[in-house]
């Protein structure tokens, strides 16, 4: 991991760091769990609230044998009533590791920029790196690999998608999103995943067409149309998506044993059809309960 006391982006990851957090977090999952960091506190600072993050944080902390502090916006007021510089360096005296779910990537930026303790993105405007790597550990739960896998993203070029597409494009997995022309994925983030495309032999491309994207899939992926700060968009969003939303007939074009994912929370009747989560194919809810096991193994690597 370059600069290895911090997460911040997929793209701080290699293909054999992304393997390690898998493999052991599959070994942690099947209850071979040290308590080795008594003693040591995690900072959950956040901006944005929560379900999946706080809690899996919270109780991975815990069975590694630590405890964990959730600040919310109300108490910080991080770039607000504080300077971000000053909460970054005041948590460092207190806390042993800091994770941070922000809106704007700049902030995660500037909080690592001046911790003297490692720091994990648990969601920014730009990637939500916990996430995508939950999803690979699904993957390969599921699968039994991800080398050679076709992955497909229908909807929004988000966080959640830029991160998925990083992370798929290092362990050999083909990545294909389907979008309204103008939400997309940014040109910045294709020009690390193509590198890492031909280096491991998988294609990653992208569509305006749902169906198209979905032919051959093993994995058919969505997250929500409007994002958290996107409110004033959600109409709009509503109708140019309306075509991308995942149902029987979209998924029915891809593989017979293909997997269906969502990171949640899910807007039902908008990005998937009422009744996609109890699918036979979605492992939706397995995703959200492997979200604890990869946070253990990513304490555990910027800890040790």
């Amino acid at each position: 991991m370059a600069a290895s006391r911090y997460l911040l982006s997929i793209g701080d990851l290699t293909s054999d760091d992304v393997r390690n957090l898998i493999d052991n977090a599959l070994k942690m999952k099947r209850g071979a769990i040290a308590p080795e960091f008594a003693g040591k506190t995690l900072a959950l600072l956040f901006e944005k609230p929560s379900l999946r993050t706080r809690v899996s944080f919270e109780v991975a902390m815990r069975q590694l044998g630590g405890f964990s502090l959730y600040l919310s916006p109300e108490e910080v007021g991080l770039g607000k009533r504080e300077r971000i510089s000053d909460v970054a360096r005041v948590l460092s005296r207190y806390a042993d590791v800091i994770a941070a779910r922000t809106f704007s990537h700049q902030t995660v930026r500037e909080l690592a920029r001046h911790a003297g303790i490692p720091l994990i993105n648990a969601l920014s405007d730009e990637e939500h790196p916990c996430q995508a790597l939950g999803d690979l550990l699904t993957i390969q739960e599921k699968k039994g690999t991800l080398k050679g896998l076709k992955l497909a993203y229908i909807g929004d070029g988000n966080n959640v998608a830029r991160s998925l597409l990083l992370a798929a494009s290092l362990m050999g997995t083909s990545f294909i999103i389907a979008s309204p022309a103008n939400y997309g994925i940014p040109e910045s983030t294709w020009q690390t995943a193509r590198k890492n495309a031909a280096r491991n032999n998988c294609e990653v491309t992208a569509t305006l067409h749902a169906k198209s994207a979905v032919e051959k899939a093993d994995v058919v992926y969505t997250d929500v149309w409007t994002s958290m700060g996107q409110e004033p968009e959600a109409d709009i969003r509503r109708r140019i998506f309306a075509p991308y939303q995942v149902n029987k007939d979209l998924l029915g074009a891809a593989r017979t044993d293909a997997l269906f994912m969502h990171p949640l929370p899910a807007h039902h009747g908008e990005e998937l059809a009422e009744g996609i989560l109890e699918d036979p194919r979605s492992v939706v809810f397995d995703q959200a309960e492997n979200r604890l096991h990869i946070q253990k193994a990513i304490l555990q690597k910027v800890l040790s």
